[in-house]
């Protein structure tokens, strides 16, 4: 009766254990959230050489810098990644401050994929395993040299960087990450390591394997980036447009 009964208890506390580290797992993901968006990269100081500028949200009121980024965690419920066009369902919506045509990485800080759809509480992420995806990116080593990141819907954690000029200087085990010229994602977010070089057929242009810094394997926890800048932007973007429309 003891052996039975100290199994019983063995089995109750493995249960325990389970569900105290996944408690701790989520408190872990609350607490990275809070860290990342104290980091001072997600703030930009405005230029007041022509105006004094109040901040919304100020990180230093002394200083008088605006927020730019704020990340917010987010769980994952669904994941594809053996399909041509690969989605990413979390656990989190409008209801919850999430927008369309944000930015999502990994607790690593590997690019996922961007949201393209919510609902109240949930949200569509279409990932980087997606044959529509395409993320500008810059290659450490040699930053002048650009590329945009694509899957070519072979092998999942394999992404394709095209568009790259055989004048940059790239080798395997360089860092491939974004490029800052989009609202989309802050500058210097890893997207993966060079795994190939190859020059492109009939063009001037290598094609670079990358090997995935998120493991779209394993995706349980992600970080939704809202650019608080973003609307000010687009609003002057569409009122050049309209300008040459005119």
């Amino acid at each position: 009766m003891n052996e039975i009964t100290g199994r019983v208890n063995s089995q109750y506390a493995k249960v325990d254990d389970f569900l105290a580290l996944k408690k701790k797992n989520q408190e872990l993901h609350r607490q990275n959230e809070r860290l990342l968006n104290l980091i001072k990269d997600n703030f930009e100081i405005p230029d007041t050489s022509s105006k004094i500028i109040t901040a919304s949200i100020p990180y230093d009121t002394t200083l008088g810098n605006h927020r730019k980024w704020i990340y917010q965690a987010a769980k994952v419920v669904s994941n594809s990644v053996s399909a041509q066009n690969n989605f990413i369902v979390l656990g989190r919506g409008s209801g919850q401050r999430l927008k369309k045509d944000e930015g999502v990485i990994d607790p690593n800080n590997g690019v996922v994929g961007i949201v393209t759809d919510v609902s109240e509480n949930y949200a569509v992420v279409m990932s980087l395993l997606h044959k529509d995806s395409k993320i500008n990116a810059l290659i450490k080593n040699d930053p002048s040299g650009g590329g945009t990141i694509v899957w070519d819907g072979n092998e999942p954690n394999y992404l394709s960087m095209i568009n790259v000029r055989k004048s940059v200087k790239v080798a395997k085990g360089d860092t491939v990450f974004t490029s800052g010229i989009t609202t989309t994602f802050p500058y210097g977010l890893m997207i993966g390591t060079v795994e190939q070089v190859a020059p492109e057929k009939s063009t001037n242009n290598y094609i670079i394997k990358i090997k995935s810094t998120a493991n779209f394997y394993n995706l349980q926890y992600v970080y939704v980036i809202d650019n608080y800048q973003k609307e000010e932007i687009n609003k002057l973007i569409e009122k050049a447009k309209s300008k040459i429309n005119n």
